[in-house]
């Protein structure tokens, strides 16, 4: 009841975007995890064509968030979340029939793209729409987003129970659907920025987002904490062992989401500074894994660990989100949230491939967690010495002579 009161607390616009997250979720998290075995044991393709399907959309997606919010801040939010869930309507259709390697391959690169147009102007919009309530709002966001991760696969798996063309298709519906209702009912919102015409200082915008220092080491710091998040994919089922077990940690990881996001935004809110949150989450990420350290493969510690990493993303999610607009001083915002999630994949990537390496050459022994905690510690520390002398803090805003503001930009 109390997400839904905080919901209708805000304006109609922001409340379609926290629905908008939970059906992109939920369509998404209904067929991506069950893609693999349709691949391999429906239609019988080689363990590298699956991976290489797999990949393409992770590469289209990662690849692609730096020009999805560049285009979101000149050509406005509404047009790039339109575009991006209609693309991924055309290509969760199309996996529905594909059986070629080519045909499967575009399919999967249209979804990531879509991904890469939407998010960043999701977020953007979210943070413009919200105001000085952005801590609060995208608290809010992560409850619907956990939501969607939780009921995808519930859905899915039944849906699949049938036939993946049928999990394909209602995963399209969902998001023809989700297109109309934003085409009609999302208002129009556009970046300060997109007043300029593309021509005339599209070097100057991404030259402001990549030259922007502090905003590099802030996503490097990070980049950590998705590192660390990510085990709950990798790193814990591989221990864990069995579907039961991974299906505990998923259901577990959620639960912590829904039921204690906004009691922790709240919390932290009321004690801490944004920068101490931050040095807080990551520190809390670490420790996670000092319990699987401690207990091994038992499944009371890695449940355990998986819960210490579910409260530490509800500490950091609201004040990460709210420190990306903060750093970009409101000026690109979506080509910075577009930057960041291009980073922060790289470093999921990087990371998981030494996560796997580590665990080929040393096993289940205590190294593997001691490593991942000490990646936690350590992007802890230098968020705190980053956050020292003010670097991440927002800046006032500036009050323009009334005669320089014009309706559009006041508006």
């Amino acid at each position: 009841m109390s997400v839904w009161r905080r919901t209708r607390g805000f304006e109609p616009a922001a409340r379609l975007l926290f629905l908008n997250q939970l059906t992109i979720n939920l369509g998404f998290y209904m067929l991506m995890p069950y893609l693999a075995a349709h691949l391999a044991d429906g239609l019988g393709m080689a363990a590298w064509a699956v991976g290489l399907v797999l990949g393409a959309r992770n590469l289209s997606q990662q690849g692609m968030f730096l020009l999805g919010g560049a285009l979101a801040d000149r050509l406005g939010f509404k047009p790039l979340i339109v575009a991006g869930c209609a693309l991924r309507t055309a290509g969760f259709g199309a996996l529905a029939f594909a059986q070629s390697l080519p045909a499967l391959l575009a399919a999967s690169l249209a979804t990531g793209l879509a991904g890469a147009l939407f998010n960043p102007a999701v977020r953007a919009y979210l943070a413009a729409e919200a105001g000085e309530r952005r801590v609060e709002a995208f608290a809010l966001f992560n409850v619907y987003y956990q939501a969607g991760i939780l009921l995808g696969p519930l859905v899915g798996v039944a849906l699949t129970g049938v036939s993946f063309r049928l999990t394909c298709t209602v995963a399209a519906v969902l998001f023809a659907a989700l297109t109309l209702v934003q085409l009609r009912h999302l208002p129009v919102r556009r970046a300060v920025e997109a007043e300029v015409p593309w021509g005339e200082e599209r070097r100057g915008q991404f030259r402001t987002v990549l030259a922007h220092r502090t905003f590099w080491l802030f996503s490097l710091c990070m980049t950590g904490s998705y590192v660390l998040s990510f085990q709950v994919y990798l790193a814990l089922p591989l221990a864990a062992g069995g579907t039961g077990a991974t299906t505990a940690l998923f259901v577990v990881s959620a639960l912590v989401a829904l039921a204690g996001q906004l009691r922790i935004t709240a919390w932290c809110s009321a004690r801490l500074s944004r920068e101490r949150c931050l040095v807080l989450g990551l520190a809390l990420m670490g420790g996670a894994f000092l319990v699987p350290a401690a207990l091994g493969r038992s499944l009371v510690g890695l449940l355990l660990c998986t819960a210490v990493l579910a409260v530490a993303n509800a500490v950091l999610y609201p004040y990460e989100m709210d420190t990306v607009v903060a750093l970009s001083k409101n000026r690109w915002v979506a080509t910075h949230y577009g930057l960041y999630n291009t980073v922060c994949g790289v470093g999921i990537t990087l990371g998981n491939l030494g996560t796997g390496a580590l665990l080929d050459v040393t096993g289940w022994s205590v190294v593997p967690w001691l490593v991942l905690c000490a990646v936690g510690l350590g992007c802890a520390g230098a968020m705190a010495l980053l956050a020292r002398g003010g670097r991440l803090a927002e800046p006032p805003p500036v009050r323009q002579p009334a005669e320089e503001e014009s309706p559009s930009r006041s508006a």
